[in-house]
């Protein structure tokens, strides 16, 4: 890797990322990549993908896959490191990784994702992508006329509830509180849907298959202990995502919920450093609507970076 001054350094390694990277090579930004612990983001953990445009059907590994080799068929460079610092006071830029390398840039695109909250009970990490999932409008499909349990009260649990009314007739909300926690209008259209059961009070404690698809989870109340195994199809977990903003805090604007607050299309609070994908995204969270903002970033960026004649 080369030591001058980058125009352009990309933190993170989904799909927002490397299609920020594809468009900045071929305006001959040169860009950097720096993938992070978990290259490829969260299509490296879920099995088929069928809602990416052009691609009827495909692994999402290999479609991450995909996507880097076009990224660097242009001419991007991958550093196969963590960012641990951003230095926002002076410029250009600095970035400092895992290893201590110091890295400066003119601009920066932050894309480094949001993780979903996992329930971390036996079982979870065996049939994460067999069955278990935390995207019911990316896997919903797979679950026609299934038995589908989801976890959580909140307003996502609600919206995973309700699309799935659109593929099966059997499914239960597990909630560890006593009521739901989601908007009023939310509530009242899975609190009217015969098809939706919900089990208020308790928490799922184990997760169970058949070695290669789950089979059963096991529940328990929360006020008498009392656990019950459940034969299901599906398990999504609905209880939210944290976006992953570590390294921006007190340097960038963030949301009260974490996410990068945005104040025009993808510039953040700090001019030359934009913002694309889940991290900046509470709402839609999908890898195609991730791409499109990286695409933005890029195009952002690099007009940027025209206008301070860089």
């Amino acid at each position: 890797m080369n030591d001058d001054i980058k125009k352009l350094v990309i933190i993170g390694s989904g799909p927002a990322s490397l299609t920020a990277a594809i468009y900045a090579a071929r305006a001959h930004l040169n860009p950097l990549v720096i993938e992070g612990s978990n290259p490829g983001g969260q299509l490296m953990g879920t099995s088929a993908v069928e809602n990416w445009p052009g691609t009827l059907h495909i692994m999402g590994p290999q479609l991450m896959m995909n996507i880097k080799e076009q990224a660097q068929y242009f001419g991007t460079e991958f550093l196969s490191e963590t960012v641990t610092n951003i230095e926002t006071s002076t410029r250009p830029f600095t970035i400092t990784t895992h290893k201590n390398r110091i890295i400066k840039s003119h601009s920066i695109i932050i894309a480094t994702g949001a993780t979903a909250k996992r329930l971390h009970v036996p079982g979870e990490d065996t049939y994460w992508g067999k069955g278990v999932s935390t995207c019911a409008i990316c896997d919903g499909l797979f679950f026609k006329n299934k038995r589908v349990v989801i976890v959580g009260g909140g307003d996502t649990a609600m919206e995973n509830a309700s699309f799935m009314t659109k593929f099966t007739n059997d499914i239960t909300i597990v909630h560890i509180l006593d009521k739901l926690t989601a908007s009023a209008t939310m509530q009242q259209r899975i609190l009217d849907n015969e098809h939706i059961r919900i089990i208020y009070n308790s928490t799922v404690t184990d997760i169970d298959g058949n070695g290669s698809v789950v089979t059963n989870i096991t529940i328990r109340n929360q006020k008498t202990q009392e656990a019950r195994k459940l034969e299901i199809d599906g398990l999504f977990i609905a209880i939210g995502y944290t976006p992953n903003t570590s390294i921006c805090k007190g340097k960038i604007d963030t949301d009260a919920w974490g996410y990068v607050d945005l104040k025009k299309e993808t510039q953040t609070s700090v001019e030359g450093i934009f913002a694309a994908g889940d991290v900046a995204d509470s709402r839609y969270r999908q890898a195609i609507t991730a791409a499109g903002s990286g695409c933005m970033a890029a195009l952002d960026a690099e007009h940027w970076l025209r206008s301070q004649n860089i």
